[in-house]
This record gives C-alpha cells, sequence and structure tokens, in this order.
C-alpha cells in the first residue's frame, strides 16, 4: 500500500483558505495539482506532486495495491502534444481530516520548507492556473457536424465500423468573475453524483469536469468494477427512471459497450463476472442506459485483471467505437480537432479511503483558457443514427459542465 506518513497540520486558518494556498503551492513553482470529489462523497481530495519530470509516464498505470499513490491523467489517444500523466502523491490533502496532510518520504524531507512557502503565501492572490499550449479546437458549425455525423452513417452501412462516437469541440468566454475553485465546488453541488475534478498541469493546461461514466475501479474489498453507459435522453418534467422508454438506437447503442465489456472479460479467459443491467440512470439533466459488471478479485486467479483491464478497456466503445481501431481511424480522418483529454480517464490510484483505484472516463468537461473555456461533448452513432437528433444531444451534454460558465 501507500507509503504516505500522516502528519499533524493545523494551521490558523479555514479549511477553504488551506485548499486555496496548497493549490496556490502547487501552481507558483510550476507544478501539477489535481482536486477531485468522489460521486456520492461530502469533502474533496487533493494530490501536490513536487517534481514535474515524474509526472510523464508511458503506459496506464498498475491498478494492484503494490502502484504508486498519485493520481492518473491520461488522454484520450498518446501523443508527443498529449502525453499521459501520473501525479505522484507527496502531499495529500483530504478535506474529511482538515487537521493532518499525508506527505511522501521526500516531501517529509522538506517539510520545513514546504510549510514556509505555504506560510507566505497570500490566500487571496489569483491562482496561477496551467494553460496548454497546443493550438485552440476550430469549432463545428451544426451544418459540419451533422456532416460528420452522416459520414459516421455511412462508414457504418458500408461495413467499415459498427459504431462511432462522434465529437466536438465549442468554444465559451469566460465570466469577468470566473474563478476556477468556485466553478468546481457549483460543480460538486449540481452534480453529486458525479465525479468532480480539477487537474492543472504545465504543458497540460487546466481541465475541470464531472463525469458520470466509471472506467476502472478496484475497491477497498478487492473488487473490480467498470460500466457499460451509453443511450442518452433528455430529463423531461414527469419523466422518471421507471417511466422512461428507449429507442432501438440507444438499445443497440448500449448493447455494443456491454458486449465490448464482456468480450475484454473472454480475451483474458475470464468467466467469473457478475453482470447487472441495463438500467436507466440519472446524469445531471440527462437519463443514461447502464449495465454495471463486478469481479471479486479474491475469488479469481487473476492478480493483475484491474490493469489488465484497463489497457484493454481504453477507449472504450462509449467514446471511440466498434471495432476499436476502425473507429478510432475513422476519427483521426474526419472528426477534424484534437481531443487532448477529453474521453480520456482519470483518478486516484492507491490513495487513503479511496479503494486501491478510481479511474472514470474524462465526460462532461472543459479546458480552460485565459478568457475562455473549450468544451466538449460526443455522441454514439449507430446506422439509425439522425444527424439533427445528434447534434442536440450533444448541446445538452453541453450544458452539464456549461452551466457554471455564468455571471
Amino acid at each position: 500500500m501507500s507509503s504516505l506518513q500522516r502528519i499533524a497540520w493545523r494551521p490558523q486558518l479555514p479549511v477553504a483558505d488551506r485548499l486555496r494556498r496548497l493549490v496556490a503551492l502547487a501552481l507558483t513553482s510550476g507544478r501539477p495539482v489535481a482536486l477531485w470529489r468522489l460521486p456520492g462523497a461530502q469533502h474533496p481530495r487533493l494530490c501536490l506532486s513536487l517534481k514535474v519530470d515524474a509526472a510523464y509516464v508511458g503506459l496506464p498505470p498498475a491498478l494492484e495495491s503494490t502502484a504508486p499513490a498519485g493520481f492518473a491523467f491520461f488522454p484520450f489517444r498518446d501523443s508527443d502534444h498529449n502525453p499521459p500523466l501520473f501525479f505522484p502523491a507527496d502531499l495529500f490533502f483530504d478535506l474529511a481530516r482538515p487537521e493532518e496532510i499525508l506527505v511522501s518520504p521526500s516531501a517529509a524531507a522538506r517539510l520545513p520548507e514546504l510549510r514556509q512557502r505555504f506560510a507566505a503565501l497570500p490566500t487571496a492572490t489569483e491562482l496561477p492556473w496551467h494553460v496548454s499550449q497546443q493550438p485552440i479546437p476550430i469549432p463545428a458549425s451544426q451544418a459540419q457536424y451533422e456532416a460528420l455525423v452522416a459520414a459516421g452513417v455511412d462508414a457504418i452501412a458500408s461495413g467499415t465500423v459498427q459504431k462511432v462516437v462522434s465529437s466536438r469541440a465549442v468554444r465559451r468566454q469566460l465570466p469577468s468573475n470566473f474563478d476556477a475553485l468556485e466553478a468546481f465546488e457549483e460543480l460538486q453541488e449540481r452534480y453529486p453524483n458525479a465525479f468532480v475534478s480539477l487537474v492543472s498541469a504545465p504543458g497540460v493546461g487546466t481541465w475541470l469536469g464531472a463525469t458520470p461514466e466509471v472506467l476502472a475501479e478496484i475497491t477497498e474489498d478487492h473488487v473490480f468494477r467498470t460500466m457499460a453507459l451509453a443511450g442518452t435522453q433528455p430529463l423531461l418534467p414527469n419523466l422518471t427512471p421507471a417511466t422512461a422508454a428507449w429507442a432501438h438506437k440507444d438499445l443497440e447503442e448500449h448493447a455494443m459497450v456491454a458486449r465490448y465489456i464482456v468480450n475484454c472479460f473472454k480475451q483474458l479467459r475470464l468467466r467469473e463476472y457478475d453482470e447487472r443491467g441495463p438500467r436507466t440512470v440519472v446524469a445531471g439533466q440527462l437519463l443514461h442506459l447502464r449495465t454495471d459488471f463486478a469481479v471479486h478479485l479474491d475469488q479469481v486467479p487473476f492478480p493483475t485483471l484491474g490493469t489488465d483491464m484497463l489497457r484493454l478497456l481504453h477507449p472504450t466503445p462509449a467514446v471511440g467505437g466498434v471495432p476499436k481501431q476502425p473507429a478510432l481511424d475513422f476519427l483521426r480522418r474526419h472528426e477534424g480537432y484534437d481531443r487532448a483529454y477529453y474521453a480520456g480517464f482519470l483518478g486516484p490510484v492507491n490513495l487513503p479511503d479511496v479503494g486501491v483505484a478510481r479511474l472514470y472516463v474524462n465526460l462532461r468537461c472543459l479546458q480552460l483558457r485565459p478568457q475562455e473555456a473549450i468544451l466538449y461533448a460526443g455522441t454514439g452513432l449507430t446506422i439509425d443514427s439522425d444527424p439533427a437528433r445528434e447534434w442536440q444531444e450533444t448541446e445538452l451534454k453541453l450544458r452539464t459542465v456549461g452551466a457554471i460558465l455564468h455571471e
């Protein structure tokens, strides 16, 4: 398990001010920072890294209990522009335990220096969030996006792919009084059942989001979990999960994702898994179809199942398509922009009270720029997809995180 040490920490500051100063401690020295709130939790957690170069990694992290403690932030597709990241937890702050802080051995040796720097930071300072150096995506017009959807449907009809997930980026002006930490707090209040995150790293920029989709979890009681989350409709007045009816297109889209997960288990020759669903769930102002999968690791001879499944699953058919490689090839040729960390994955690994790993697909997210935000949304296409309907679905999804961009 983690080698983090618990240190008593009682500065005479309100908890919110301590959090802001800890974030400033990382940002003012050019270090990465990750802040998140788990679904259903009451308090967020914070991970700071002291070495920038330790954040850049190759393969997805190992998800076994011997894995290092930290926070994973991986792109949709690995590239020199969008490297996969793992932030070692040199400092870990759980706001549920504000009187202590957890430190790595290297951070413990520097604790007097870090305390001095922390105390010297002004609480009200404007935080210097990291800014991406990559080009800003060019937004697609409605006509352009509908043409992309039509091209996807044609590819399905020709047999090139069975499903493809198209997406688009939009630009929104930031309000004059926008504060990323306050926006993070608002997302927590709006979406109590989502994984809410604020991640900032050199070269990568700053990302804020509230995602409903688990990619891979390993709980403290040694259960591996993943889910198929596909199929979307608006949560209209007087509509509940129990009364929602689903179109054939949504049922087919969901079934493809669920079958893909089962095929991943089969590739590993695993037969002992639990499957529950599909059922209708609420995510913000949307309804989705969801099927949950679980494997009790103590009952199967697969010690690296979590790591193996993570590498098979990402990117899932819920964000890429089926078959995986032809769908990704289609997106590279036709989508017209770089998704960067949208539709990648993120989450804590081997940190106290979070289980061994809690990784989520980076959906319902935005990237912060100095004067604007870049928002992302996508839709799963099947042979029955209608371009106008798919455009409208992206509009609905953009409202989830876009709701915080108000004066």
